[in-house]
């Protein structure tokens, strides 16, 4: 049964909070109020954090450059355009603040190990209403959560910069691209087909979400 767009954007965005919200509850124990302030760990260091990240913005600059060419919608075309963008900003900002670290980055290659299963299905992905319900409106809801935590993480380790650059940078574009999403799967997803392909997609891509935030 078709669902009016309001309601099944509604019906995604019920999805998508508990998928995250299983997700982060299982990377915030002990909880925030309680947690305390221990020495990050080798695997769990900022610079090993943003390095990460590094490889996360370049799957998504990725993903959204190589939707742009095959999906005729010009609203959804110039959304992808502008997160590719985006992403490729954060790129450079993350690489800057690795620098202040002190930490070389001669050499380095966020695909030493390959491309992420996830990155590998979101480029496989066929149909713009598929590919927004994955990419910005998913994704990105999935970035909201994890860029929060990190932030925090970020300022407990005492690194106020890294923090700050999420907070006031990162974070406000990862809120844009959602809202983006939402946008467009209102104008998009409003027959039976394209509400059961964005189905598919979100689902498939909760599930490899995995459980970390962090990795």
């Amino acid at each position: 049964m078709v669902l009016t767009a309001q309601a099944f954007v509604a019906e995604l965005d019920a999805q998508n909070r508990v998928a995250l919200s299983r997700i982060a509850s299982a990377n915030a124990s002990p909880p925030r109020s309680t947690r305390e302030v221990a020495p990050p760990s080798e695997v769990l260091s900022v610079p090993r954090l943003l390095k990460v990240a590094l490889k996360n913005e370049m799957e998504a600059t990725e993903c959204a450059a190589a939707w742009i060419l095959t999906t005729p919608e010009i609203q959804a075309k110039l959304a992808f355009a502008r997160q590719v963008g985006d992403e490729a900003k954060h790129y450079r900002l993350i690489q800057k603040r690795l620098v202040e670290l002190g930490v070389d980055l001669t050499g380095f290659d966020p695909f030493e190990k390959g491309r992420s299963p996830l990155a590998t299905y979101l480029l496989g992905l066929e149909g713009t209403v598929a590919r927004v319900a994955a990419g910005p409106f998913t994704r990105e809801a999935l970035a909201l959560v994890r860029n929060d935590e990190f932030s925090h993480y970020c300022e407990v380790s005492g690194d106020k910069g890294s923090a700050a650059l999420y907070q006031d940078v990162i974070q406000k574009d990862e809120e844009y691209h959602h809202e983006l999403g939402r946008t467009l799967l209102l104008r998009l997803a409003i027959t039976e087909d394209a509400q059961n392909a964005a189905r598919a997609a979100r689902r498939e891509k909760s599930g490899r979400l995995g459980r970390s935030i962090w990795i």
